[in-house]
């Protein structure tokens, strides 16, 4: 790295300080006005008179907030005096707001009766541009997956919640380790850009197995942006963006609960039902004047192996997992706020056969063992009267053991070390009149070891009187040392004029791939322009429109560090020395109805989209060998083109009944045939998939939610027992379909009781042709990630 490059990420690292010290004066002046006893209290009702609880109230443009308890009742203390607006938000209502004007020392009732929003029309969203807006004025369109639909579906982690946001599909795709990936509008993972509150720290490590590796009861919610759209978050996200929010302290709350599954019921041939259970709990502590805040959150999972077949060999892999993490703020003065976010996760999974056996004295093992520390610290600041500085450091640190070997191998132990971090700051400057600008810089890292372990060398041993006398010692061999350093400027601007809304923004990236195993550094430069529009038809229709560009690096990228293994062969993913970056241009065209037809409140949503891809990356296959092993080299293809319709729809016939659905019909091509089958389709991507989720309370006290996916047919590589040099298979089409039922107990009038039960995959729509035994393509899976499995559990606490 030269001496200007090192210069500019130096400059960035001290950015954020230098912004939080110019906002000191500002935060020692307000201090000195906040220590009062001037307070607003009310009540906060539906519009049948009904209490809310847990419903957000907050001063705008500060930071002081409070939320109802559980007889809808609010107080926010240690007011300055001043005229401020008072807003009240929260989960199926639409935002109210007042204006009060306060005296020093002086208490000010104020109530507030909230519209039903089951729609969720006015929903507060933060992933357009990382500032909460309503869902109806965002330019792009984000989608969020609810806690109560996580719930609802029995999504115990990450992945299966994502099956239900339209143009996403989870998939498995090892039956040995569960290696898995997310795909968004046809493309596959490393297309879409995770995010952790906003910040780009899931690395390509943990990409690997990171979908199954983070519960459900960590989240508050999960926000899905489909394409390009917002340039605030990178370039990389060509397919779409998944933003994590993690639970964030707001009252004194608790939760706990623990299910148990049994997975594989009534699966004739395989060794089901086996068991797969969880402990989880989630708890909220705020002071009393409610400037300092601490959520915790905690989950212990443990699953056994799932053999469909009877093999011997796993189609689930056995996996412990335990994650514990939390955030604590601290209000500083009534307009800033300091957050830490920090979550551990700790887990264990060994897929092949003979878990009771050491690794290297069986047939086939794939075993990892993870062990992950994410954190982060952001500071906020409003100034003036509603603009917003944001600073922010985050980083993720993974050790990962790993075994990935067969006929009992000694040379297949490895350690992979994963070091990311993200620093930057944003300053969103509000003009008045609907018109925002938003810039700011920021320097991401990831930089990975990856290292084949020593071992003895008996097959060189040097044997005396059929006695070993001496046994050499191979060193540790590191396979990959990569690094990844972009450095980020952006900037957007958001005008609204008449029924006429529109957000341009660019970005500026410079980006560096240090490759020390291939003596290879490349580089780049890229400018990403992205531009959206919105149109009110009328108050009920919008329109939207959006292009924009992206590209990837020519990196490491998860699947490369998942090796796939079997008696026959074993798959190493390596990158081309001449790869050069991938680009992408894509439009998005959406119309979105919200209204209420008759007495069901209906919102319809058709979107379409299209992708180019330019020097897209592809996998050349191979020839084994005399060990087995199988090089896939990824290299650049001509062009390749995406493209698609999704359609959604929410109906809400009565307060108690809600369906959602979502469908995908879509076309995902390489402009050349593949040299090894003949074939321009994209591997393992249907051409069209779909969910459906229902819930219907039809007692006070008692409900049921009714969930499924369909999974249409698509092309799957084999390279097995049957036919070793490879064949295209082509899949069944799938619906797996779950129901729950779930009672709820009053245990006292602020705590109850959650007891639910149900089934997924009723009717085992799942795989049939696994194959079998040593020589097994481990690869040669698809559709439903579960066969039919029952659960039981519950849920306690005052939430």
């Amino acid at each position: 790295m030269n001496r200007k490059s090192k210069t500019i990420i130096y400059l960035l690292n001290i950015f954020p300080l230098f912004c939080f010290m110019l906002s000191c004066p500002i935060i020692k002046a307000e201090e000195k006005h906040s220590d009062t006893h001037t307070r607003v209290t009310g009540k906060v009702l539906d519009d049948k008179g009904e209490s809310l609880s847990y419903m957000n109230v907050a001063v705008k443009n500060t930071t002081i907030g409070v939320a109802t308890d559980s007889k809808g009742n609010y107080s926010l203390k240690n007011l300055p005096e001043g005229t401020f607006t008072v807003i009240v938000q929260g989960l199926g209502y639409k935002p109210a707001e007042k204006t009060v004007t306060l005296n020093m020392g002086k208490t000010v009732e104020l109530d507030f009766k909230l519209e039903s929003d089951v729609l969720s029309l006015d929903e507060v969203v933060v992933s357009a541009n990382r500032h909460t807006q309503k869902r109806t004025e965002t330019p792009v369109i984000v989608n969020t997956i609810s806690a109560k639909l996580l719930n609802a579906t029995q999504s115990a982690v990450l992945g299966e919640g994502l099956n239900y946001c339209t143009g996403l599909r989870y998939e498995n795709d090892c039956q040995n380790c569960g290696f898995s990936q997310v795909r968004m509008n046809g493309m596959e993972g490393p297309y879409s850009q995770i995010l952790i509150n906003s910040r780009p720290v899931f690395s390509g490590l943990a990409g690997v197995y990171g979908l199954e590796l983070i519960p459900a009861n960590m989240l508050e919610k999960v926000e899905v942006v489909r394409g390009g759209g917002s340039v605030l978050y990178g370039s990389n996200a060509i397919a779409g963006t998944v933003n994590l929010i993690l639970k964030d302290p707001k009252t004194n709350s608790f939760e706990a609960g623990a299910y148990m599954n049994a997975i594989g019921v009534g699966v004739k041939g395989s060794n089901g039902p086996v068991p797969d259970y969880a402990v989880n709990f989630n708890t909220s502590l705020v002071t009393d004047d409610y400037k300092t805040g601490m959520a915790l959150y905690g989950n212990v999972r443990s699953r056994e192996m799932f053999d469909a077949n009877d093999d011997g060999f796993s189609e689930i892999a056995p996996m412990t997992n335990t994650v514990i993490g939390g955030r604590i703020y601290q209000r500083v003065g009534n307009r800033g706020k300091l957050s830490l976010d920090y979550f551990h996760v700790s887990e264990k999974r060994d897929g092949g056969n003979k878990q009771d056996y050491p690794l290297h004295e069986r047939d086939v093992a794939e075993a990892v063992a993870h062990n992950m520390n994410s954190a982060a610290l952001t500071y906020e600041q409003y100034l003036r009267e509603s603009d917003m500085l944001s600073v922010y450091a985050s980083g993720t640190y993974l050790n990962r053991d790993s075994y990935y070997g067969a006929n009992y191998s000694l040379s297949d132990y490895g350690n992979t070390k994963d070091k990311t971090y993200n620093v930057g700051a944003q300053y969103k400057a509000d003009f008045g009149n609907d018109i925002s600008l938003i810039g700011g810089v920021e320097n991401t890292g990831s930089f990975l070891i990856d290292k084949k372990l020593g071992y003895p060398d008996y097959d060189n041993a040097t044997i005396v009187d059929n006695q070993i006398v001496e046994v050499p010692h191979v060193p540790n061999r590191t396979v990959s040392d990569q690094s990844l350093m972009t450095t980020g400027a952006f900037a957007q601007y958001e005008m609204k004029i008449n029924h006429l809304k529109f957000l341009l923004g660019a970005r500026v990236e410079h980006y560096a791939v240090d490759d020390a195993m291939n003596n290879s550094d490349k580089s780049g430069t890229v400018f990403v322009p992205r531009a959206s529009l919105m149109y009110d038809i009328t108050h009920y229709l919008q329109a939207r429109l959006s292009y924009s560009t992206g590209y990837r690096a020519p990196q490491i990228f998860d699947e490369d560090l998942h090796i796939e293994t079997s008696g026959a062969r074993q798959v190493i993913n390596e990158n081309d020395p001449d790869l050069k970056q991938e680009n992408s241009s894509s439009y998005m065209l959406s119309l979105d109805f919200n209204e209420e037809l008759g007495s069901v409140k209906t919102n319809f949503l058709v979107e379409g989209f299209y992708t180019r891809l330019h020097n897209p990356f592809r996998n050349e296959i191979g020839t084994p060998d005399e060990n087995g092993v199988v090089i896939y080299t990824r290299v650049n293809a001509n062009a390749a083109t995406v493209s698609g319709v999704n359609m959604e729809l929410k109906l809400f016939p009565s307060d108690n009944l809600s369906v959602n659905a979502g469908f995908t019909v879509q076309s995902s091509k390489y402009k050349d045939p593949d040299e090894n089958f003949g074939k321009k389709e994209f591997f393992r991507t249907p051409d069209n998939y779909g969910f459906l989720a229902m819930d219907w309370k039809f007692l006070r006290n008692m409900g049921t939610s009714l969930a499924g996916n369909y999974t249409g047919k698509m092309l799957v590589p084999y390279f097995g027992t049957e036919n070793p040099d490879g064949e295209l298979r082509t899949s069944s089409r799938f619906f797996d379909m779950g129901l729950k039922l779930y009672y709820d107990l009053k245990l006292t009038e602020n705590v109850k009781i959650q007891w639910y039960a149900g089934m997924k995959n009723i009717f085992n729509s799942y795989q049939s042709d696994f194959d079998k035994g040593v020589d097994r393509d481990p690869s040669y899976i698809y559709g439903p990630t579960q066969p039919r499995t029952l659960y039981v559990g519950f849920t306690i606490g005052n939430i």
